[in-house]
Parts: structure tokens; sequence; C-alpha cells
């Protein structure tokens, strides 16, 4: 069996006990962010799997972007990251 090198860890466990891998991000051709994706992000980079860094460059986002959404799940949760509620939890 062949494991290819990657920078940083291939699995993080999360909070409530569960296992993230790297098989468990969205594919970096994602062009349709709905939020359990957007959460998939947020959790990696919130728990060590990929550094703000790589997410953006893997998945072609800006900073403001991705830091929106950190913000919005930190604040919020994971239904502040849905299209339809970016009027709801907006800040103003």
């Amino acid at each position: 069996m062949y494991l290819k090198k990657v920078d940083g860890p291939r699995a993080v466990t999360l909070p409530d006990g569960s296992v993230m891998t790297r098989a468990d991000l969205p594919p970096k051709e994602t062009l349709r962010w709905v939020a359990s994706r957007k959460a998939a992000v947020v959790r990696a980079v919130l728990y060590g799997l990929l550094t703000e860094e790589q997410a953006r460059e893997r998945y072609r986002l800006s900073e403001e972007e991705l830091r929106g959404w950190i913000r919005a799940m930190a604040h919020h949760g994971e239904g502040a990251l849905k299209a339809t509620a970016v009027r709801k939890y907006r800040q103003l």
C-alpha cells in the first residue's frame, strides 16, 4: 500500500470524538459551496487538518471569504453558512 506524502496530519479527532481525514474534505474542483462543504473546510482549518493558507490555495478562496465562514460558524453554527441565511446572520 502506498501513502502519498502530505504536509500536516492525515487525520484529526474532532471534539465529538469523530475522526476527520483528508478524504472527508470536498474535492478541489468544488464550485457549488453548500453549507456542509463549507463546514468541512472550516473544521479542517480549526482542528489542524489544513492550514488557512492550504485551504485558500486548495479551494481558490479569498482570505476574507474563508475568515467569514470561520467567523459565521463560530458565532452562529453551521446554519449560518447556508446561502439562504446570509441576511439573517450578516454582521452590520
